[in-house]
């Protein structure tokens, strides 16, 4: 069972922080009724955490940047055992097994993968007794210095799971390295460990995310502050129905050509190509700028994907202006669809 004393240290502290929030100095220390209604009401959500450990081929396609075991949290969003989590954990999964808190071991199956979100979708194939499923919040209303609650699922072998009390600072569009992109992200500190899948949760004991990156850049504009992005739940309501049908939905089948990218002096510069992906065939190297694409400039990640996007079909040619070394090059390549690439996870 998750370790007592964790959480009866845990609660004291969240106490101190829920009560003091807002308070002028000097005021009585008393909790108030709020704080306590938000300790209520993160033990419940706290409960619907589950630990997750998936097992993947060593020739899937996922296995080498992602490993061929991976651990992380889920958490409970259905009355039929449907576990939200982070969508890499459970890419391409030969097999799933969740951890309840007192340290059950299930076996699960994969719902639905989001490429464009990033969420991911398990079900237990045991029912799930005594966990209620934890209800659906909104970032909308967060400000930053809202504190919330990071949980943790076991991992089994003694490894419990955790809580930690963590805050909002800051929401904005993120765009990650590995052609992705998001036009609403929260970004918390300080940082949780084995933040993958993590639910955030907020004073209501709502969700209001789901854990997917370190980041030393949590209060951006180039500022330095250790934490965490989570992809806000907010994203999930518009698709949760149309994965739960058809495993995935219709906007991740999109242009993908394989590479890795950062924003260089305003520039978009590629740091890594895939194997036998579609950049690595047309050519396209580490060290390449990419200044254009299909003739209109792109100058940041979000601009470059948003150019390679924007076509009726995922295989559609796509024209990218390079600056490869000291030449600039027209390079025409045929993107892929991302999703055709990968095995399906057992069970969709």
């Amino acid at each position: 069972m998750r370790c007592l004393n964790c959480w009866n240290a845990w609660l004291a502290s969240a106490l101190m922080v829920l009560s003091l929030t807002g308070r002028p100095a000097g005021a009585a220390t008393a909790i108030p009724d709020t704080a306590q209604a938000a300790i209520s009401a993160f033990a419940k959500a706290n409960a619907a955490v589950v630990g997750i450990r998936v097992g993947v081929a060593a020739d899937a396609a996922s296995a080498e940047t992602l490993g061929k075991e991976r651990t992380g949290s889920g958490v409970v969003i259905g009355p039929d055992g449907l576990i939200l989590t982070i969508g890499y954990l459970m890419m391409e999964a030969q097999s799933i097994q969740i951890i309840t808190q007192d340290n059950k071991t299930l076996p699960a199956q994969a719902v639905a993968y989001d490429l464009a979100t990033g969420f991911g979708l398990v079900k237990a194939l045991l029912p799930l007794r005594g966990i209620e499923p934890v209800a659906l919040g909104t970032l909308k209303d967060l400000q930053p210095g809202t504190p919330l609650m990071a949980a943790t699922g076991a991992q089994g072998n003694g490894n419990d799971g955790d809580v930690a009390m963590t805050q909002l600072v800051s929401k904005r569009a993120f765009s990650g390295y590995w052609e992705y992109h998001i036009e609403a992200a929260a970004f918390t500190s300080p940082p949780i460990g084995n933040h993958s899948g993590a639910p955030l949760f907020n004073q209501k004991g709502e969700l209001v995310g789901i854990g997917s990156l370190f980041v030393s850049d949590a209060l951006g504009g180039n500022r330095r502050m250790p934490g965490n992005m989570f992809v806000p739940v907010d994203l999930l309501k518009p698709i949760l129905g149309e994965m739960q049908q058809t495993g995935g939905t219709k906007v991740s089948h999109r242009p993908w050509v394989g590479i890795s990218s950062t924003e260089q002096g305003g520039r978009v510069q590629i740091v890594r190509v895939s194997k036998e992906g579609p950049a690595q065939r047309a050519g396209l190297q580490p060290g390449d700028l990419v200044l254009a694409v299909d003739g209109a400039k792109v100058a940041t990640l979000e601009e470059f994907y948003k150019k390679l996007w924007d076509r009726a079909r995922p295989d559609a040619e796509v024209s990218l202006t390079v600056l490869q070394g000291a030449d600039i090059k027209t390079i025409v390549l045929k993107p892929v669809d991302r999703m055709s690439t990968m095995r399906k996870p057992a069970g969709i």
